[in-house]
């Protein structure tokens, strides 16, 4: 009988009480939870970081391609029986705003390469025009292309970048930046800065982590007729 009380005494001290076990319960939920807002808020990081990666490439490419298309920009003066009456050759700027937003609207007469895949013979000369529009309270910035001896009447726009917060065109007139710009009124392309800056500046804002950023880019047209 006394060994097999010894044999009881030992086997209920080598267990756990309720209270141990519910206290390694709340531990091993406490840890878990930490764990879990840990992995969770890493992947939340790198989310971010890779969508604003994403951001940057895509505004990078949407700078460039403007100022490349500036910097290639046609314009000559209407005379009797030249083309141009035909088949004006522009430089416009429209200044206007979203809610105070900058949301200028430009549109140039450019060089482009022949786009390969496409059966109808094209100029290499497009008319391009770059839009603001909203859409669900988000701005995006749409670029339209079509060639200047095209006859078709409707051109589509496609997203050329998403959630943006303001997109401004300026041209130097010789003495200060304006918001407007129309080469019928103005006879010839914006005028290059004393310092040879550039004459066209395109500045575009974006949210980056909730603060606003913005992005500079300037251009000089250097291609005549």
């Amino acid at each position: 009988m006394a060994g097999r009380w010894r044999l009881s005494d030992t086997s209920r001290n080598s267990g756990f009480t309720l209270l141990e076990v519910l206290i390694a319960v709340v531990l091993l939920g406490i840890l878990s939870a930490a764990l879990y807002g840990s992995y969770f808020g890493v992947m939340r990081a790198r989310d971010r970081a890779s969508s604003g990666m994403e951001s940057r490439r895509e505004l990078g490419a949407t700078l460039d391609l403007i100022r490349r298309e500036v910097s290639s920009a046609l314009f000559r003066s209407v005379g009797t029986g030249s083309v141009n009456e035909l088949h004006p050759l522009k430089f416009v700027v429209e200044d206007r705003d979203n809610f105070g937003a900058p949301a200028s609207t430009l549109t140039l007469t450019t060089l482009a390469p022949p786009t390969s895949g496409l059966t109808h013979g094209e100029s290499g000369i497009v008319i391009v025009t770059y839009r603001v529009v909203e859409k669900d309270k988000k701005l995006s910035l749409r670029r339209q292309e079509r060639d200047l001896f095209s006859e078709e009447s409707t051109v589509a726009d496609y997203p050329q970048m998403e959630q943006i917060s303001s997109f401004l065109v300026e041209c130097y007139d010789g003495s200060k930046w304006v918001k407007s710009w129309d080469t019928a009124i103005n006879r010839g392309l914006p005028r290059n800065t004393a310092g040879g800056g550039g004459s066209v500046r395109v500045t575009v804002r974006v949210e980056d982590e909730g603060k606003p950023v913005e992005f500079t880019m300037l251009s000089t047209p250097r291609t005549g007729l």
